[in-house]
């Protein structure tokens, strides 16, 4: 049902009464209609309605029958001479007023549009949002940089401690332009606080997208706000955590009953966003699969977006980035193809299987790493990460079959040999050694995985071209703060795997909690927290940890489809 539809249609019908039109007043359906009129204006009493803004505001020309008093109503109009942002709205207003500033509202806008006007004018600050957010799940973002740059500024420089609105004008915040910001500014760096989300928080711990708001039947708002919750920082405010719980219980709810449809959308496949998002929050979803299952779900040009009237948002969901999209993942995936054959050459020359590990288990490897580094000028810091997991696997599963590392001095040189790099070939040796005194000091093959994690950020890191060697640090404190982050929740991760396995007897509860707040941590540190920190470093940290957690998350089937799916699968 369009918006306010239960406002502006009974005032439409007694327009057609007016003009002796012939229509069945008495029909039962329009006795709903008038209902839901009754039960949505009771909701809001007029004193409220003329003292704060609200979303009434917006259907204004729908309650001209109710005793308003129109000069209290001015004082809520927006800066740029509109109520709520509507055309419709404002028109009625100027009829009752003859306001000069609604006038002229209305003239810009008609100048603009040639004759005609949107039914909501203007939703830039929207419009940049989910722009943005698109283009970074559509997997194309890095060819817009600059672009998402500027729109992050223009957001950030609308931020309120109250939250967002559609537009820079409109009175009313809401949850949906609040949350989506609040992501999209805390992920490049913006300093946000989640304080903002208190104004959306009823007594009883609920939360809405409007300011008394009567119907709490919209998806889209409690999803973008899930995914929000996802990005807390280390001392935040609690109410980050209730969102969370609120909108995975409401989300949760919805599936479950069937009713995953849309107040705002009608898109291609909210139920497969929504399902996506529940199963893999942020700290287990890597790019590359978020990009792959958002390529089936995004419906381009078909998107219709649902205000008083049914429009398209072109900024937001087009073909042509769908089109772009599609060939970009194509291309990965002709590349991922090429660089795992030849992997799984390197693999069989060199005989690793005489050492432990199996191909299966390579191409997990290289998926986790091209999962994460896919971009095509990246490719050597994608297979020296998928290198460097076969040949860790390899020693691994050879320390474990000798009892120890002290015996196997020279078919571990052979090992290291075969990981060389040109020019980075010492730094890479002195990685491996770390790694190698690191597994001699703390003889339990449960520490071994957070030491893995570092050799995998440093063999990157030096291959890269970054550091030079893992000696050469700009920042030695916040860089071992990332080490010891890193180490510590991957060692974590991998005992609770042990442990899902039936490998291990240890109560996970309490490192689940422990993890949570590590990444916490990290996640701050990399987005926010180290800025003597190259940004592609610190985001090397996080992709490495992103793998353990996404692999300690899911079932070695799940593992299996997403590589079918990502790789081996045609994107149509």
């Amino acid at each position: 049902m369009p918006c306010g539809f239960e406002i502006n249609f009974p005032a439409l019908l007694e327009k057609a009464k007016d003009l002796d039109l012939d229509i069945p007043y008495n029909h039962t359906v329009l006795e709903e209609i008038y209902a839901k009129r009754n039960l949505k204006l009771s909701k809001i009493p007029l004193d409220v309605l003329h003292a704060i803004p609200t979303t009434l505001l917006f259907s204004l020309e729908g309650m001209v029958d109710l005793p308003l008093d129109w000069e209290k109503l001015l004082t809520l109009r927006c800066p740029d001479g509109s109520f709520h942002s509507s055309p419709a709205a404002t028109a009625a207003a100027l009829s009752y007023t003859g306001d000069k500033e609604c006038l002229a509202f209305l003239d810009r806008l008609v100048k603009k549009f040639k004759g005609g006007v949107p039914c909501s004018h203007s939703m830039d600050t929207f419009e940049q949002l989910w722009m943005v957010d698109r283009l970074i799940r559509l997997g194309i973002s890095r060819h817009f940089t600059i672009e998402i740059q500027r729109c992050l500024e223009f957001i950030y420089r609308r931020w309120t401690q109250k939250g967002l609105a559609h537009n820079a004008y409109c009175q009313v915040v809401d949850i949906d332009d609040t949350s989506m910001g609040f992501r999209l500014l805390r992920q490049h760096g913006y300093d946000v606080t989640p304080s903002v989300f208190k104004h959306f928080e009823t007594k009883d711990g609920n939360f809405f997208c409007f300011p008394m708001e009567t119907n709490h039947a919209s998806v889209t708002p409690m999803y973008n706000t899930y995914r929000a919750s996802q990005f807390m920082f280390p001392g935040d405010d609690d109410v980050l955590a209730r969102a969370g719980r609120y909108c995975r219980a409401f989300l949760q709810e919805r599936q479950a009953s069937n009713k995953l449809h849309d107040k705002w959308i009608i898109t291609k496949d909210l139920p497969g966003e929504v399902e996506y998002t529940l199963n893999f929050p942020w700290k287990a979803s890597l790019s590359r699969i978020e990009t792959r299952m958002y390529l089936d779900q995004y419906g381009g040009n078909t998107d219709v977006w649902i205000a008083k009237v049914l429009y398209r948002m072109n900024l937001v969901s087009n073909d042509m980035y769908l089109k772009m999209a599609k060939a970009d993942f194509r291309e990965y995936q002709r590349l991922s193809r090429l660089e795992w054959n030849g992997l799984r050459k390197w693999y069989f020359r060199n005989h690793l299987q005489r050492y432990g590990g199996t191909p299966k288990s390579a191409l997990t490897a290289y998926f986790l790493a091209s999962a994460n580094i896919f971009e095509p000028s990246r490719a050597a810091e994608r297979l020296v990460w998928a290198r460097v997991a076969v040949l860790a696997e390899a020693v691994t599963a050879h320390f474990r079959h000798i009892g120890g590392p002290c015996y196997s001095t020279e078919n571990l040189e052979e090992l290291i040999n075969l990981v060389s790099f040109d020019d980075a070939f010492g730094g890479l040796r002195e990685a491996w050694k770390q790694w190698l005194m690191a597994w001699t000091a703390k003889e339990s093959h449960g520490s071994v995985d957070g030491d893995t994690s570092l050799l995998f950020v440093r063999t990157i890191e030096i291959v890269s071209g970054r550091i030079a060697s893992t000696e050469q640090k700009l920042n030695r404190w916040d860089y071992s703060q990332l080490e010891q982050l890193t180490s510590s929740i991957c060692h974590k991760l991998a005992t609770i795997g042990l442990a899902q396995n039936g490998a291990s007897m240890e109560n996970t509860e309490g490192l689940h909690r422990q993890v949570d707040l590590e990444m916490q941590e990290l996640s701050w540190r990399v987005h926010q927290g180290c800025h003597g920190i190259n940004r592609e470093t610190r985001q090397t940290f996080l992709n490495v940890v992103k793998s353990f957690y996404y692999s300690a998350h899911c079932s070695p089937e799940t593992v299996d489809s997403h590589i079918a799916k990502v790789i081996f699968q045609d994107v149509i």
